[in-house]
C-alpha cells in the first residue's frame, strides 16, 4: 500500500507539473503577444509622424500634398 501512495502522490506532481508549465507556456505567449504589439504599434506611430512631418513641410513650401484621394479643387464658379 505505501508504494501505491508514493507512485499516486508521483503522478499528481507530475500533473501539476504540467499545468504550472501550461500556464508557463501561456504568459510566455502573452508576452510574446504584447512586445510584438507594442513593436507594431511603434512602427505605425513613426509612420504617422513621418507623414505628418512631410505634410507640414509640403506645406510650408506651398506644394500640393501628394496624399491619395480626390483632394483636387474643381473649376472656380462665378
Amino acid at each position: 500500500m505505501a508504494m501505491e501512495t508514493e507512485k499516486s502522490g508521483d503522478d499528481a506532481g507530475g500533473a501539476r507539473g504540467d499545468a504550472e508549465a501550461q500556464k508557463r507556456a501561456r504568459r510566455e505567449d502573452a508576452a510574446r503577444k504584447a512586445t510584438e504589439r507594442d513593436l507594431r504599434l511603434k512602427a505605425q506611430l513613426r509612420a504617422n509622424l513621418q507623414r505628418r512631418k512631410a505634410q507640414s513641410r509640403a506645406r510650408r513650401e506651398g506644394a500640393e500634398d501628394d496624399r491619395p484621394g480626390d483632394l483636387t479643387v474643381g473649376p472656380a464658379r462665378d
